[in-house]
């Protein structure tokens, strides 16, 4: 029996949704299996710079982050992949966003950047808060001097959401989360290529890996992988390409799954 490597995703897998916190359960399991020879990878749809201010929740039970749908992976502090938009590309974006009506976050491996003033959107009025309650840059979209890997950006009755989709292909892959909120990543790059990156680069066979999640941005590595836990609270297009169903973050779901499946 090899080693397994396990990845899991943050926000309402690792992480309560409702309290913020990791829960007790899920941080000893994290260490549990560790000890036991497993590694553990932290794959999120966050860049590193939005990854940044749950650090302190998640702890350092990691050996590696695999960011921003896989354009950016950290093996044991090593930098094996990083891939970002082009600059030009990314100027265009921005006026895109705004010229078709939406706004957004831009996200990149040093900070997430927003627009100048007050959106219209709350939810992006939220998560400008939020990242600026945990020190973000004082950069903003206006600014020129810096690059980014993915973005998201919301929609509502005065976007040309088909417009703005129509401008982003062949290179922009746009995952729909749910509330008119779009993921937009370069195309090529995704949770599952991630994945198969880290495996590649350690050896380690598919069948001895273990995909966590519970969102559609979750469906990639959902697909690509052979073993696939599902949490209680998730997004119903995952269920198809589940191969375990656990309990909610908030009902110890990390902990129940690891047990069931012989990783503790």
């Amino acid at each position: 029996m090899g080693r397994k490597a396990l990845f899991f995703d943050i926000d309402g897998t690792l992480v309560s949704e409702i309290t913020g916190l990791m829960p007790n359960s899920a941080r000893m399991a994290l260490f549990e299996t560790r000890k036991k020879g497993n590694l553990v990878f932290i794959n999120s749809g966050r860049t590193l710079g939005g990854m940044k201010p749950v650090f302190p929740v998640i702890g350092e039970e990691a050996d590696g982050y695999l960011c921003g749908c896989g354009t950016y992976l950290q093996i044991h502090g090593q930098v094996i992949h990083s891939r970002s938009i082009p600059h030009e590309r990314g100027a265009a974006i921005k006026r895109a966003i705004v010229e078709y009506g939406l706004d957004g976050v831009l996200e990149g491996v040093e900070s997430c950047y927003f627009q100048k003033g007050d959106s219209r959107m709350p939810l992006i009025r939220s998560l400008k808060e939020h990242v600026r309650q945990a020190g973000g840059s004082p950069l903003t979209w206006e600014d020129d001097c810096y690059e980014f890997d993915k973005f998201c950006v919301c929609a509502d009755e005065y976007s040309d959401r088909e417009g703005f989709f129509a401008f982003l292909k062949p290179d922009i892959q746009v995952i729909d989360r749910g509330g008119d909120f779009y993921e937009c990543v370069p195309a090529g790059c995704s949770k599952a290529t991630a994945i198969d990156m880290v495996l590649n680069r350690l050896a380690i066979p598919k069948s001895d890996a273990y995909v966590f999640g519970d969102s559609s941005n979750d469906l990639a590595c959902f697909q690509y992988a052979e073993n696939a836990v599902l949490m209680g609270k998730h997004d119903a297009v995952l269920e198809q390409y589940a191969t375990f169903m656990t309990k909610t973050v908030e009902e110890d779901g990390i902990e129940y799954a690891m047990k069931n499946l012989g990783l503790l």
